[in-house]
């Protein structure tokens, strides 16, 4: 720096009498200190006493000006020997209650600077550095302060409430030394001591506060302090969360056991007599008339544990644990109660174990914040704590925002535990899970409800959408995710596999909806003709129905004009004069598209109209037939056409005298190898017509069209992945069953055969399907 002042001028100023003088000075030392060799000429000169007169004996903007100049010269590791007792309670006198706010900010980072104190020292010693001295007798972190605090009660409250101040420099200031005392009472308190601590911590309303911070406009700029500090106290979250886990439940801590007994008598248990024996003592006196009073012998098991010792359950989740079941039960007092009261009139197997369920959300939670990830591990490590939250915000600045930066809802455990808790049971009793082959099943759906709502809940989302979203998952939208989510993992790790698969699938699907669209055209159908004028104008009769068949070989469509419908089996070929050689048919036009989007579209009108959402038959389900015969209804009901769907065969018209030949099918008289239309086809239904125009289309070795069949064809597909997920045989599958279900019909239940007249005990059937 260009314009350093001079050290031996600088230090008379300090201690001049003329207020001005002073303010000057101190204002000139602030930015002086910033390079360190100025600031070893300084304390070389002796100016450190002169400094902590300023700041004890002054006010205003040059009291400010000297606690800036302090905490420059604690930044660079230097001048604590200016730091005593009376100088921390002058800055903790401040920080309660001053008005002014650059002098409030120099007052909370000296503060900050002092409780993590002991952890820059300890850095400094690992790195091998010297020259401690005397300076490691003195008293730093939050034992430094506590005299302070014991004369200015008001102090925690007060810092809390910085956390809601205007100025977002205050702000961060005030979340700093927040920080720097959870850190200090993580690392320097006793096992007894920093849980009291934290706990008044957020009986003061720090959560909320930081909360508010989190989800505000201030913090979405990554380059402030108050971003490097939130950061910082929710990673100190994760260190306390893991530090609760990884304390043992022990029942001779009278916090433990007054813990578990908490859980115990919000379940209002009710009185306990020992039955008395009906049987008279041998020594002839009267029996007594009520037993003696001792504990219910389920007395920990009606409450979801597994036996009744249940400390050893909390092996995995610690006091962690233990302090969510205890916070489940005080928020949901009547709940708690109220479910412990039906399952008691349950079966056994038919209970949801609540104790047991409280312990497994606690570690979807776990695992859903990643507690236990690098993160965590670099929050542990209080000396470097400053420097990795900041390499943490520069890795982030790029790639990133503060969405996936902050996590609001980690704040809030005990309520997500809680929500997470009431899905749990919801669950159990919609899906009529049982113990013990379905507990893991339920968990599973409770950890994919967690990773959807809360994972997708954005920076901004409130606690009580969360709550909401966790409320309204239904059983059925649970396992829906289920499938996703496994189709997703199996993407992921079997990406070009099942891309393979899939194709191969697609294929076969695609062969298989040939043959079965062929199989229809085999099968024949009557279709109604046109108008007697132009049937007339086409050259044919004026019948009113056409029957068509394809032949056994599948080279020629035959065909044949009646007055009237026939009732029965289908028609025979020889019945069937007229035929067109599937050769000559160049393309094959239709309206079914549109006609399918209309139908759509009304069957929506008509659902809504009757209030009954999908309450109709998959017109694509309907296709699936093999050739069964239709009803009497069906027949009446195709007596008048139901769509306005046309299929229209063109081709050309071989020569005369040519095998085959149907010129008399033309509109108008056609050279040779000239387009005309051979034939029309008026389905009944849409799905027939998709049969038609699509087995069309296949003879023609074109692609099928409709969206009837290609639905199918992707269902078919689908099915086989998911079936190959699954790790299923193709023969495990009863094919048969599967393609009545298909058709909308029911199964027939197979009777198993009896075991009357065996003599052994090895008996086994096997079913065989005809």
């Amino acid at each position: 720096m260009d314009d350093l002042p001079d050290v031996n001028t600088l230090i008379p100023s300090l201690i001049s009498e003329q207020d001005s003088v002073r303010k000057y000075a101190v204002f000139k030392l602030q930015h002086a200190l910033a390079d360190p060799s100025f600031a070893d000429s300084f304390i070389s000169a002796s100016g450190l006493l002169p400094l902590r007169q300023v700041i004890l004996a002054t006010t205003g903007n040059t009291q400010a000006y000297a606690l800036g100049s302090l905490d420059a010269l604690l930044e660079l590791d230097v001048g604590w020997e200016a730091v005593d007792g009376e100088v921390i309670q002058k800055a903790v006198e401040l920080a309660v209650g001053h008005p002014l706010v650059n002098i409030v900010r120099n007052a909370l980072t000296l503060l900050v600077l002092v409780v993590g104190r002991p952890l820059r020292s300890r850095s400094a010693r690992e790195e091998g550095e010297e020259g401690f001295g005397e300076e490691e007798e003195q008293t730093w972190g939050f034992r430094a302060i506590k005299p302070a605090l014991d004369q200015y009660p008001q102090f925690l409250e007060s810092l809390v409430q910085r956390l809601n101040a205007s100025d977002h420099t205050l702000c961060a200031n005030a979340l700093q030394l927040v920080n720097a005392l959870m850190r200090d009472a993580v690392v320097n308190g006793g096992e007894n001591e920093w849980p009291r601590f934290i706990k008044r911590l957020q009986d003061l309303g720090v959560i909320g506060g930081v909360g508010m911070l989190m989800r505000g406009d201030s913090a979405s700029d990554l380059h402030t302090p108050l971003a490097a500090a939130i950061l910082e106290f929710q990673g100190l979250t994760k260190v306390l969360l893991r530090k609760w886990r990884e304390v043992r439940v022990n029942l001779e801590f009278p916090e433990h056991k007054r813990a578990l007994k908490t859980i115990h008598l919000l379940s209002k248990p009710e009185p306990y007599h020992e039955p008395v024996l009906p049987t008279s003592p041998s020594d002839g006196s009267e029996p007594p008339t009520l037993g003696a009073r001792r504990h219910h012998p389920e007395k920990w098991r009606r409450l979801g544990f597994a036996t009744e010792s249940p400390a050893w359950e909390f092996d995995e989740t610690g006091y962690l644990g233990i302090m969510d079941l205890v916070d489940f039960a005080r928020r949901n007092e009547d709940t708690y109660h109220k479910t412990l009261l039906e399952q008691a009139v349950m079966s056994p197997e038919s209970r949801c174990p609540l104790a047991r369920a409280s312990l497994s959300v606690t570690l979807i939670l776990y695992e859903h914040f990643e507690i236990d990830g690098p993160a965590t591990a670099d929050a542990t490590k209080a000396a470097g704590q400053r420097a990795s939250v900041y390499e943490r915000l520069e890795a982030h600045r790029d790639n990133s925002n503060p969405d996936k930066i902050y996590r609001p809802l980690l704040l809030q455990w005990g309520r997500l535990h809680t929500a997470s808790l009431h899905a749990f049971l919801r669950l159990w009793k919609a899906s009529g899970a049982e113990m013990p082959d379905d507990f893991y099943k339920i968990e599973e759906l409770v950890r994919i409800l967690v990773e959807r709502v809360v994972g997708a809940a954005s920076r901004k989302t409130d606690v009580a959408s969360v709550e909401e979203g966790l409320r309204n998952v239904g059983l059925e939208t649970a396992r829906q995710w289920q499938m996703e989510g496994l189709e997703e993992v199996y993407e992921d790790a079997w990406g070009p596999h099942l891309g393979a698969v899939r194709e191969q699938l697609s294929r076969e699907s695609a062969l298989f909806m040939k043959e079965q669209r062929v199989r229809c055209l085999l099968q024949g159908a009557w279709f109604p003709t046109a108008s007697v004028a132009g049937a007339s104008a086409a050259g044919v009769g004026g019948g009113g129905w056409r029957y068509v068949r394809l032949s056994h070989n599948r080279r020629y469509l035959h065909y044949r004009n009646f007055g009237e419908k026939t009732e029965g089996s289908e028609l025979p070929l020889d019945q069937l004069p007229e035929k067109i050689d599937l050769n000559t048919v160049t393309s094959v036009e239709s309206n079914i598209s549109a006609a399918e989007q209309q139908q759509q579209q009304q069957q929506r009108q008509s659902q809504q109209t009757n209030g009954v959402l999908g309450g109709q038959a998959n017109s694509s389900v309907e296709t699936l037939r093999t050739g069964t015969a239709r009803d009497s209804t069906k027949h009446s009901q195709l007596q008048q056409p139901t769509t306005t769907s046309k299929i229209t065969i063109i081709g050309t018209v071989p020569p005369p005298g040519r095998s085959g030949a149907t010129s008399a099918l033309s509109l108008v008289s056609p050279g040779a190898d000239e387009e005309t239309v051979l034939l029309e086809l008026q389905p009944q239904s849409i799905s027939e017509a998709s049969e038609w125009l699509d087995g069309l289309l296949m003879l023609l070795d074109q692609q099928p069209i409709t969206a009837s069949t290609t639905q199918l064809i992707d269902m078919m597909v689908d099915w086989g992945v998911r079936l190959r997920m699954l790790n299923l045989r193709w023969e495990d599958v009863d094919w048969e069953a599967l393609e009545q279900r298909v058709k909308g019909l029911e199964v027939e239940e197979r009777e198993v055969p009896s075991r009357e007249g065996l003599a052994g005990e090895e008996y086994w059937y096997a079913q065989t399907v005809s």
